[in-house]
């Protein structure tokens, strides 16, 4: 029966240019944040970890693996996850691309093992496992463990300033906050993509743009993928660095999903099940990390675009997944993208880290946890320490040294504790 509240349900195929217009939406929508996530992974590391084309294939194969998966059932794009930024960058410096692929690899299959425990098990199990007392900090910690990497791209670290860098960061910075705050419609869904637009066009007028890159870019070409046993060989090191946050990524998809479900007036945990729902993300995860590409999540941008449309369509999300591979055939593209500076990304940085971390304090408001409570304190204060304090665990074995980073340390002492200090 279809669902009063939505001019188009999930199985419902648009007219064909209501279809396309309708699919662009999502496209621009994701566009931003998506792009985004190799830019600062590949600025954090000092090296090419990962490129654009490969996350906008990732993204849209990913999206259209998580519909055959849910069976049509439930209209999520997948995107490039930001937790992984700073574990990605760090495990590339360790163990380079082996690392990284085989860490996103695993976090895929963490997902998959996940699917098929819920279906067994049911998702009670979830709940105790990921509190608000371990999802809020864990949630606050990767993004302010981002917030050196916004300052460096902006330029004031205390070194030489250069004042046009400063200038179009600003502007980029004030334009996203601009557009979040007084945005109508569309527009207020998409605040990064025209702050990154602004400092763009700024930066171009006071000539901080290199075209070089663009006029020797083909008009076509065949975006850089890794593959196994060709490009890399698996690798430990980078798999217990990630799997932890793979949990918190967990809790994020169920919050996703639950967003959704109120908007479209369907219970997505329930039809298609949150074990299918993991299942596609887990598959879409797995599939980027075999190519070098960045994990997927679930993109609160675009659940606000259905909210917004009111067009639950999966015909729509799919198409724009199908778009999403076409642009990283476009090489044009890529080269503009990759002659974005630093200091756009820094601005708009600077509002996103802080977004994330917004967000886990307000899991810790909106579930009304006590701070007066001792055990709440404690498990909290050390987890933002450990997560924030740059700790480091390193475990050695035969010639193989496995690191456990702060992030990755901050979520098992949590969940540890947790588990631990009852009350």
């Amino acid at each position: 029966m279809k669902n009063n509240k939505l001019i188009y349900d999930t199985n419902d195929k648009p007219p064909l240019k209501e279809w396309i217009v309708l699919s662009l939406q999502h496209v621009l929508a994701m566009f931003g944040a998506t792009i985004l996530v190799p830019l600062l992974v590949n600025k954090a590391a000092g090296a090419e970890v990962m490129s654009v084309p490969t996350a906008l294939i990732c993204s849209g194969f990913g999206t259209l693996i998580y519909i055959l998966c849910t069976k049509g059932k439930s209209p999520v794009y997948l995107g490039s996850s930001f937790a992984f930024i700073t574990p990605v960058a760090a495990v590339y410096l360790k163990d380079g691309i082996s690392g990284v692929t085989s860490g996103i690899i695993a976090v895929g299959l963490v997902y998959i093992l996940c699917s098929l425990l819920v279906r067994l098990f049911g998702k009670e199990w979830i709940n105790r496992l990921l509190p608000p007392i371990v999802v809020g900090p864990m949630i606050m910690i990767i993004g302010l463990s981002l917030a050196p990497n916004a300052i460096n791209e902006i330029g004031i670290t205390g070194e030489t300033m250069i004042l046009p860098s400063v200038i179009v960061a600003f502007v980029s910075f004030m334009v996203t906050a601009l557009v979040a705050i007084y945005g109508k419609g569309f527009c207020k869904v998409v605040p990064f993509l025209f702050g990154i637009i602004s400092g763009y066009i700024l930066s171009i007028i006071l000539g901080l743009v290199d075209f070089s890159i663009v006029g020797t870019s083909d008009y076509l070409s065949i975006p850089k993928i890794v593959l196994p046993f060709k490009d890399y060989t698996f690798s430990l090191v980078g798999v217990l660095t990630m799997v932890p946050i793979a949990i918190v990524s967990i809790a994020e998809h169920i919050g996703d999903h639950m967003a959704l479900s109120n908007i479209i007036g369907k219970k997505l945990l329930k039809d298609p099940g949150l074990d299918r729902t993991l299942l596609g993300d887990g598959l879409a995860t797995t599939f980027a990390g075999l190519i070098g590409g960045p994990a997927n999540t679930t993109y609160g941008e675009n659940t606000s675009v259905v909210g917004m449309s009111k067009v639950a369509s999966v015909w729509v999300t799919g198409l724009a997944g199908v778009i999403s591979i076409a642009l990283a055939f476009l090489g044009k593209v890529t080269g503009v993208l990759q002659t974005i500076p630093d200091c756009v990304l820094g601005g708009v940085s600077l509002l996103l880290y802080g977004f994330i971390s917004v967000n886990g304090l307000k899991v810790l408001i909106e579930n009304k946890i006590n701070f007066n409570d001792i055990r709440n304190v404690i498990i909290v204060s050390t987890m933002l320490i450990l997560g924030l304090g740059g700790a480091v665990i390193t475990i050695y074995t035969n010639n193989l040294s496995i690191s456990l980073t702060g992030i990755s340390l901050s979520a098992i002492f949590g969940i540890f504790l947790n588990l631990v200090l009852k009350n």
